[in-house]
């Protein structure tokens, strides 16, 4: 994870999703040391939190390598993951690997399952189902949603970007009508 950082943030400090970082911008290095670290973990045979957490960077990492994520993979190490370490943010990772490997309907199903024992104010849910309910095409549901996350983002590169995704859907809602 930590080996993706120069990549997070554009030049003018705009939040780069994983999904649209520039992979030659990561360190090599220093990825290539964690995943020397994590296959030594994984000769142990006794997976933890950690090195399933490890693991589901490494697989985000392997599409430089593969040409593409292997989502379906990510949704099983997060599964995993919960059934040793359940929290609120591997919830939300399943979700939204599942939604990518398996279609945004069923992401959205994981994210309504969780939606009671979510706190109100917890900006990442709200992200991930603004995006969620875009791809769905509900974009009135997605507005509201964006609208939240942004007023819950007290970073200016996360603010900048979630407003961009906001009036990206704005427009093609106006181009749809």
């Amino acid at each position: 994870c930590e080996a993706r950082r120069p990549a997070r943030r554009e030049a003018a400090g705009r939040l780069g999703p994983l999904a649209e970082q520039d992979a030659a911008r990561w360190d090599r290095a220093l990825a290539e040391e964690a995943e020397a670290h994590l296959a030594a973990a994984a000769r142990a045979g006794q997976p933890g939190r950690f090195q399933l957490a490890a693991a589901i960077q490494s697989a985000h990492a392997a599409r430089t390598v593969m040409g593409g994520t292997p989502w379906g993979a990510i949704a099983t190490l997060y599964e995993s993951l919960l059934r040793i370490a359940p929290s609120a943010g591997a919830l939300l990772g399943r979700a939204a690997a599942v939604a990518e490997a398996r279609g945004p309907a069923e992401g959205r199903a994981l994210l309504d399952a969780m939606a009671p024992d979510v706190p109100p104010n917890w900006q990442p849910y709200w992200a991930v189902r603004a995006h969620l309910l875009a791809r769905l095409g509900a974009a009135d549901a997605a507005a509201e949603a964006y609208g939240r996350a942004i007023g819950l983002s007290s970073e200016p590169g996360e603010r900048a970007f979630l407003q961009e995704r906001l009036a990206m859907l704005h427009g093609a809602a106006i181009r749809t009508t």
